[in-house]
């Protein structure tokens, strides 16, 4: 197992910056912590349930918590009761450690234990990159639909050369002018990069270990996962995964029709959170 800081100062850092940015977080809500085979992980949960929706349950992707998606959590809690968990292994409040392989099943059981003990019926998982690779991996019986958004667990990641360029001067040297290039890479064209998302992204260079993406899941856990519904979305100017090869790869392997999102890049959670509303109340309608 590999801990996913580089000390425990750079542990404290990043559990602090968490920590106080859910303590002056507006909505009500209530932070908990579940046990799972892979550690402690940390729950946040806001809303209500209204009119027979299940609790939808976010999984933000790669180097994400619950701590940066705060707006995304606010937005669904508007239209049901909402859980966003910590992922282990990235930086965050769950457990630090991941393992060094067969990275996937495990975050798969992980998800299926977390969801036992924090949905007591059926719940949409919505997961973001790493996120919705998690969300494919797991077979818990509470899941009655996947929303997945930038969808690791299909193809391989995209690398370009014009990110790698911005990726190895912030992971060389992290600041937030760095951290600014790097995720204007990811986002929409023209979009202004929010602030408190590059200053987390460069207290993540300073005090974190990089991780590498999401390898494509096996076809047969692909196929298990058809037997609930499915929404995939992706923007139309996604670095990593460009939606003239996701679009086929979902297709075929997933049977379903993509959504690919105007204007929008890889933070479709930063980028177009209304449209992932949207696309939950789809998904629930069946559409």
């Amino acid at each position: 197992m590999a801990s996913v800081y580089r000390g425990a100062a750079g542990r404290a850092r990043v559990q602090a910056w968490c920590a106080a940015r859910l303590d002056a977080w507006e909505v009500s809500h209530h932070r908990w912590e579940v046990a799972t085979d892979a550690g402690s992980t940390s729950v946040v949960s806001a809303g209500r349930s209204r009119d027979g929706m299940p609790l939808l349950v976010l999984v933000p992707g790669t180097n994400m918590n619950a701590a940066v998606a705060l707006d995304m959590v606010a937005g669904l809690a508007r239209i049901g009761a909402v859980a966003a968990l910590d992922v282990p292994g990235q930086p965050g409040l769950s457990a630090e450690h991941r393992p060094r392989r067969a990275r996937l099943p495990w975050y798969g059981h992980w998800l299926s234990q977390a969801l036992q003990q924090v949905a007591s019926g059926p719940a949409i998982v919505i997961g973001h990159s790493l996120g919705a690779a998690i969300a494919l991996a797991a077979q818990s019986p509470h899941i009655v639909g996947r929303l997945l958004l930038s969808p690791g667990g299909l193809m391989p990641l995209a690398v370009p050369v014009p990110l790698l360029r911005a990726t190895v001067p912030w992971m060389v040297r992290p600041s937030l002018p760095r951290t600014t290039r790097l995720l204007g890479h990811m986002s929409s064209p023209g979009c202004p990069v929010p602030s408190h998302l590059a200053e987390w992204m460069t207290l993540v260079g300073e005090t974190c270990r990089s991780t590498l993406a999401p390898r494509p899941l096996p076809v047969t856990v692909l196929a298990r996962s058809r037997a609930v519904p499915c929404t995939v979305a992706v923007g139309a100017h996604d670095i990593f995964l460009p939606h003239t090869r996701l679009v086929p790869a979902a297709q075929r392997l997933l049977g379903t029709e993509p959504h690919v999102l105007d204007d929008v890049g890889h933070l479709l959670l930063d980028n177009t959170p209304r449209s992932v509303i949207e696309l939950v109340g789809s998904l629930r309608a069946g559409g």
